[in-house]
């Protein structure tokens, strides 16, 4: 496989929840600035529409990045107004939990039971979702999700915001770069984060903790992701009369690719 196993902070346990928070609070304003939020309304529209489902569940949720400013989009289309989404995780925070739970009126809601991604046969019914977190299953769990999902005959659809097609040497290179440009950004987007908290501002500016974990995690993802021969890999001995798979592009209003999606769907 290209793909290699690099480690990312916010996947060790130790890892405060807090900073992962901030962290992610990252993620969310460079999805807003980029439009993933629309492209994944769009893929997560069409595969609704082309299953006949009217709920989402979010697998590996953590804070529920851009799925809730999804959710609003795709409750614009024309017999989707009742969409909901469930967000699930292995490990539910707590604080998200109350974050979600606490309205009633917004049609999403978080599980406070662990919900594991490579066993879909414990997760409620709808269309399953793994938005920008694919890349964090190292080969054996990422095939158990693909096999769960076909051996439970239920749609799941997977996007990351980025591809791996960089030559491996060429990564190592440019890397002292891209971590200082990432860093850079960090110092540029975090006034944009809502809400901003002491701690986004203090290890952000005084005691540059966010800053760094980020930059190393936005760019360790990158080889971590796999490739479309590596999904391929994947997907061997997968897809039947009954199931099928897809994978490409997604892609803005423009044309212009933006980032990658699986599609796991019940040919019925």
């Amino acid at each position: 496989m290209k793909r290699i196993q690099l480690f990312e902070f916010e996947d060790f346990d130790w890892f405060p929840n807090w900073l992962r928070t901030c962290m992610t609070n990252l993620i969310i304003i460079l999805s807003k600035m980029i439009g993933v939020a629309e492209v994944l309304a769009g893929l997560v529209t069409k595969t609704l529409k082309e299953q006949n489902q009217s709920q989402i569940v979010d697998l590996g949720s953590g804070s529920g990045g851009v799925m809730p400013e999804v959710l609003k989009m795709v409750q614009k289309t024309p017999g989707l107004e009742n969409a909901s989404m469930l967000l699930t995780d292995l490990y539910p925070n707590p604080i998200f939990i109350r974050k979600f739970n606490k309205s009633t009126t917004d049609a999403i809601e978080y599980s406070k039971v662990p919900i594991d991604a490579t066993d879909i046969s414990k997760a409620p019914t709808g269309l399953k979702t793994m938005i920008n977190s694919f890349h964090h299953m190292p080969p054996e769990a990422a095939k158990s999700i693909l096999d769960s999902a076909q051996k439970n005959n239920e749609p799941l659809l997977i996007y990351e915001m980025a591809e791996n097609k960089m030559p491996l040497l060429i990564w190592w290179l440019l890397l002292p770069f891209s971590l200082v440009i990432l860093i850079i950004m960090v110092l540029f987007m975090t006034p944009f984060v809502r809400p901003l908290t002491w701690k986004q501002l203090v290890f952000t500016y005084l005691l540059p903790i966010i800053p760094i974990c980020y930059a190393w995690d936005g760019q360790a993802s990158l080889p971590r992701m796999y490739s479309f021969k590596d999904i391929d890999q994947l997907l061997e001995g997968l897809g039947s009369t009954a199931y099928g798979w897809e994978k490409g592009y997604a892609r803005k209003k423009n044309g212009k690719a933006m980032g990658t999606f699986i599609v796991g769907f019940p040919k019925s």
